[in-house]
C-alpha cells in the first residue's frame, strides 16, 4: 500500500456553524491546480492557448479526473483541494471568480456542496462554456443526503465518459486522443474495483462506525454495516449538535465492540469527533481517516480510493489504524 502523505487535520474545537454545504461562512485557501505532470498549460485564467481547453474541477478529485481524460489539451485548475482545511466553510475569491468565468469546461458535485460554483457561473455567463453538474449526471434529487458523490464507485465512469464527450465537443480534433484517455482510465479502475469486490466476499456483512457519511458510498459497495445512525452522521456534517442518545449509541459501539473499524473524517475535527477518535481508540477499535478532498502529493484519484480500500481492509483484518492517539 502507497503510505500517505504526512497531513495535519483541521482542528476545530467548536461547532461548524450551523448550515447546509451550501452556505460558505468563513474563508479557506484557494489554490491554482495547473498539472504541469500531464503537460497542462500554466498559463493564468483567460489567456488561453490554441488547442488547450481552460477547465475548473470545483473539487481536486474530479480536477485529477478532469485532467487524465484531458491530457496535455487542457489547462485545469482545482478549487477545493486543500486536504487540511475545511471544504463545508468554504468562501470564493476573486481569483476562483476568474478561473471560473474564464473556463470552457466545469464539473461541480451538486447536491448543495458547491452552490458557489453557480453563483459564479450565473455572474459570468459563457455560451460556449460546459457545465457537468455529477447530481445531475447521475440523476440524484436534490434531497440526496450524502453528498459525497465520488466515494461511490459508479461516479467517476460517468463523469470520465461525461468529460471526453465534453471535450470532443469543445476540440474535436483532439477527440481521439480523449476517448484514448478515457479507456485507459477506466482500465485503471480495475485494482481499485477489484478491491472492493474482494474485500466484500472476505469480510462484506462487517461492522462499521463513522463520524459523518464521507467514506459511506464506498462502505455500502465493499458490504460493510455502518451502526452509525445517519441522522448522528447528518448532525455532525451540518455543525448540529447530535442529540445525547446518538451520542450514547456512538460510544457503545466502541465500548462493547460492536464495530471492526471507525471511519473518521480527518480533515474536519471538532471536540465531539476528536474525544470519539480517543474513545475508540482507547476500545482497540482501530481508526482510519477518510478525506472529503483528495490528498496531494502523491496519489491521483484511482490510488487514492484504493488507499482507503486497504487501509479499512487492515484495519478490519489486522486492526491497524491510520491515526495514531
Amino acid at each position: 500500500m502507497t503510505p500517505r502523505p504526512p497531513l495535519v487535520p483541521v482542528t476545530n474545537l467548536g461547532r461548524r456553524p450551523t448550515t447546509t454545504r451550501a452556505v460558505a461562512l468563513a474563508a479557506a485557501a484557494v489554490l491554482s491546480m495547473a498539472v504541469s505532470a500531464c503537460g497542462h498549460s500554466t498559463a493564468g485564467p483567460g489567456t488561453a492557448t490554441a488547442g488547450v481547453v481552460d477547465a475548473v474541477g470545483a473539487e481536486n478529485e474530479y480536477a485529477n479526473v478532469l485532467a487524465q481524460i484531458g491530457g496535455r489539451f487542457v489547462h485545469v485548475s482545482s478549487v477545493l483541494d486543500d486536504p487540511n482545511t475545511d471544504p463545508h466553510t468554504f468562501e470564493s475569491s476573486p481569483r476562483v471568480a476568474e478561473e471560473v468565468s474564464a473556463a470552457e469546461l466545469v464539473v461541480q458535485n451538486g447536491v448543495g456542496y458547491d452552490t458557489f460554483m453557480g453563483k459564479i457561473e450565473s455572474a459570468s455567463p459563457n455560451p460556449r462554456r460546459k457545465v457537468i453538474v455529477v447530481q445531475h449526471l447521475l440523476g440524484l434529487p436534490d434531497s440526496t443526503p450524502n453528498p459525497h458523490l465520488w466515494y461511490d464507485p459508479r461516479t467517476m465512469p460517468a463523469v470520465a465518459k461525461a468529460l471526453a464527450a465534453d471535450l470532443s465537443a469543445l476540440e474535436p480534433a483532439h477527440a481521439a486522443s480523449f476517448q484514448a484517455a478515457l479507456r485507459t482510465f477506466d482500465s485503471s479502475l480495475t485494482p481499485w474495483l477489484d478491491a472492493v469486490a474482494a474485500f466484500r466476499a472476505t469480510y462484506g456483512g462487517s461492522s462499521v462506525a463513522t463520524t459523518e457519511p464521507v467514506a459511506d458510498y464506498l462502505l455500502t459497495a465493499m458490504g460493510m454495516v455502518n451502526r452509525t445512525p445517519f441522522r448522528f452522521q447528518a448532525d455532525v456534517m451540518n455543525g448540529v449538535d447530535p442529540e445525547p442518545q446518538d451520542i450514547s449509541l456512538e460510544e457503545g459501539l466502541f465500548s462493547r465492540h460492536l464495530v471492526k473499524v471507525f471511519c473518521y473524517n480527518q480533515q474536519v475535527v471538532d471536540s465531539l469527533t476528536s474525544l470519539l477518535r480517543v474513545d475508540a481508540q482507547r476500545a482497540g477499535i482501530p481508526v482510519v481517516g477518510v478525506y472529503e478532498t483528495m490528498p496531494t502529493p502523491g496519489y491521483d484519484y484511482q490510488t487514492w480510493m484504493l488507499a482507503e480500500v486497504r487501509d479499512i481492509q487492515r484495519a478490519v483484518a489486522d486492526k491497524v489504524s491510520t491515526e495514531q492517539l
